[in-house]
């Protein structure tokens, strides 16, 4: 940076791409440093020196130090190691410990997670204060960092860092840190008034919730997108905290996710079979679509609609509504990919699926990231009729490849996908509302209708979609503008 920067952020999170990555979060906490270091942002990421972190990144970390720390209840001492390593404009700092982080892969279970994750957030601000760099905000993510505003609050209010506004982000409240409430106390050591208080970190009669905690104490609550700031302050949505949630609704708000457009971009890809961008995609997308049906064994027919579907393998993603329809879907001029893993049953129902429709249905029971960049450029469109969607990049980065997103209308779906409207020729997508797999077939049946008798409106809408703006610049600005409005 060449000036003085705007704002000093640490981030705060349990995983990031590319040195440990398990799901969308790990693609946040990667490319939303990136995107503010460009609007003049000094941004630091405090990670856990995981184990699993790949040898060639471990090799080029520099040892900054290290000093011991009080974490449990009984006043128990840790280590706590320092590494730093840059890499593409970010500092990254990462926590050394090998009672937590020696083994296994960043979550195993609630038991052992607990431990881990109290010592990783209270381990986080006093490295603040040992490399004595003082942020203006603390980002936190997950409920992984959810104790971190509470032990800014409480432990550490009179350090140097007490003057930071701490944000917690919500990627997906499903997963809340819920545990005993004494295993909790004896772990993070905080005060029992903290713990046992309902306002704060207690849940039910017998658990504390990190996660809650970190929403109680926080000066802002951030999500992944205007409509899941809205549903989850409903029961069906809130995962148990819509009434904590709507009690800080004030300070909740919602800034949808972006990708990382260098990655994903469609011009400059070495896994297509062939690059393009807006101005050749009509000529160039069925080149890729050709070798995706070659790839998967599915029949090479340019006038097939070959509908991908590229997710974790579980019931969030709205699978039960396709295996219900699945039938009906097939005997036409549909073609259907699966690429992931996942719940068992739902491996075996499209496993199954590829054998009784074979040269229809491709199984792919597997994460490919080759494959996964090939089924953005050669699909047709791409499914997502989701239960709950937070953000969804999926469909962030299928209309960057031109490929169109047939969704369910909850959390980010809602937002970046907006409904295919005939009377007008608009919008960028098909979508439908409520839960319902009859919805669902409307859905693809109005796609396909588009797709095979109106070649001039769905190229169209190829290129709507691969004019969107998809970037984080936009979502950075929106963060930037939060952070200084939190500074005052």
């Amino acid at each position: 940076m060449n000036e003085t920067p705007v704002c000093r952020v640490a981030f705060i999170g349990s995983e990031c791409y590319p040195f440990i990555k398990t799901g969308g979060l790990g693609d946040v906490m990667y490319a939303l440093p990136r995107a503010l270091i460009k609007q003049n942002c000094d941004v630091r990421v405090i990670l856990p020196y995981y184990s699993c972190i790949p040898q060639k990144y471990r090799e080029q970390t520099t040892d900054l130090g290290h000093f011991s720390m009080y974490l449990c209840q009984d006043g128990r001492e840790f280590y706590v190691g320092v590494k730093q390593l840059d890499l593409d404009g970010v500092t990254y700092y990462f926590i050394d410990n090998e009672d937590f982080f020696s083994w296994g892969n960043p979550y195993t279970d609630l038991v052992q997670d607990i431990p881990k994750y109290c010592f990783f957030s209270k381990a986080s601000l006093a490295v603040l204060n040992y490399l004595n760099w003082n942020p203006d905000i603390i980002h936190c993510h997950d409920w992984q960092a959810g104790l971190v505003p509470v032990y800014q609050k409480t432990l550490f209010s009179d350090t140097k860092i007490r003057h930071a506004k701490t944000i917690v982000t919500i990627h997906n409240l499903r997963f809340q840190g819920i545990y005993g409430a004494p295993h909790i106390q004896y772990w993070s050591g905080l005060p029992a008034s903290v713990i046992y208080d309902y306002a704060n970190l207690r849940h039910g009669e017998r658990d504390a919730n990190m996660f809650k905690g970190g929403l109680a104490y926080c000066d802002s609550i951030t999500t992944v997108s205007n409509t899941y700031a809205e549903e989850i302050q409903t029961p069906f949505y809130g995962e148990n905290l819509d009434s904590h949630l709507r009690y800080h609704s004030a300070k909740l708000s919602g800034i949808v996710n972006g990708i990382d457009v260098d990655i994903w971009n469609s011009s400059t890809d070495g896994l297509l079979a062939a690059t393009y961008n807006a101005d050749d995609v009509l000529e160039k997308k069925p080149i890729n679509k050709r070798a995706l049906q070659e790839r998967l064994g599915l029949e090479q027919d340019d006038g097939k609609f070959l509908i991908g579907i590229v997710s974790r393998l579980t019931d969030q993603k709205g699978l039960d509504l396709i295996n219900a329809i699945m039938p009906e879907l097939m005997g036409g001029n549909i073609q259907i990919a699966v690429l992931g893993t996942g719940d068992p049953r739902y491996e075996d129902s499209f496993r199954y699926y590829e054998q009784a429709y074979k040269g229809s249905v491709c199984a792919y029971i597997q994460y490919n990231e080759e494959l996964a960049h090939q089924m953005y450029a050669g699909c047709d469109a791409l499914l997502i009729p989701s239960l709950f969607e937070p953000c969804g990049l999926t469909q962030l980065i299928a209309m960057r490849y031109g490929t169109v997103p047939i969704v369910r209308e909850t959390g980010g779906l809602k937002d970046t996908v907006r409904p295919y409207d005939e009377t007008i020729n608009e919008g960028n997508g098909f979508t439908f509302d409520r839960y319902e797999a009859g919805l669902l077939l409307d859905a693809i049946r109005r796609a396909n209708w588009l797709y095979e008798n109106d070649h001039e409106r769905w190229n169209q809408m190829i290129l709507r979609d691969m004019y969107k703006d998809v970037s984080w610049e936009n979502s950075a600005k929106q963060y930037l503008d939060l952070y200084q409005a939190l500074r005052g």
